[in-house]
């Protein structure tokens, strides 16, 4: 396994400050945004463990806060997708201009409401992400962006969660870019079941290291 090392770090913009985790393996070959589901943040246990996987397999992770903590306890904004979305691509900014990630493809690991987010980023700005993860995720709340996707998308939801599951097979009809449906036995919504959390982190792998490619430039390049 690489040595890897885990920053604190803050990204400031139109004053406000957002906190942040960034995990770097030593040879990244690219680095994951994390949008967390409503009322979850940086510290989600399950999100810092499906990190901790994809840094083992070379790719770099932030976790970071979407909102601020005045925001988080205010509910229409911990629900509110566009905001959520913005923030989103806020952070995939600053990781390309960040000395240790600039020059590696973006990928995002949406988690519920944030899924919602991370498909709404990808149709808004589709060349800077190269692929998407969705777990337990509401893509509904992305609405009409879905079609606009063009980012490969993985969609994986628990086969006990009836609802979300419903959702994701509807939205998987209005994707038109490459997409999966991984349907996780005997899973709940969070996931919580012995061994579903760690098929997700290795279906979420095994996403990444597919369809996220070393050279973010030519990978750009191919799809405009």
């Amino acid at each position: 396994m690489e040595s890897e090392s885990i920053f604190q770090v803050r990204i400031t913009h139109d004053g406000i400050t957002l906190d942040g985790i960034l995990g770097l393996p030593a040879h990244p070959r690219g680095v994951i945004a994390f949008a967390h589901g409503s009322g979850s943040g940086r510290f989600s246990p399950r999100n810092q463990f499906v990190a901790r996987h994809l840094e083992t397999g070379g790719f770099a992770t932030l976790l970071m806060d979407l909102l601020t903590p005045d925001e988080a306890d205010d509910r229409r904004k911990v629900f509110d997708i566009d905001l959520l979305a913005d923030r989103l691509l806020l952070a995939a900014r600053w990781l390309q201009a960040h000395r240790q990630t600039a020059g590696l493809q973006v990928g995002y690991f949406g988690a519920s409401t944030g899924a919602g987010a991370a498909l709404q980023a990808a149709a808004r700005e589709p060349l800077a992400v190269g692929a998407i993860v969705s777990r337990g995720g509401r893509p509904d709340l992305a609405g009409p962006y879905l079609s606009r996707v063009t980012a490969p998308t993985l969609l994986l939801v628990g086969g006990d969660d009836g609802p979300v599951i419903e959702m994701n097979q509807d939205a998987l009809t209005q994707l038109t870019c490459r997409k999966e449906l991984v349907i996780v036995p005997g899973a709940s919504h969070l996931f919580e079941e012995p061994g579903t959390l760690e098929q997700v982190a290795r279906e979420a792998l095994r996403w990444f290291q597919r369809y996220l490619q070393p050279d973010a430039q030519a990978t750009k390049e191919s799809r405009s």
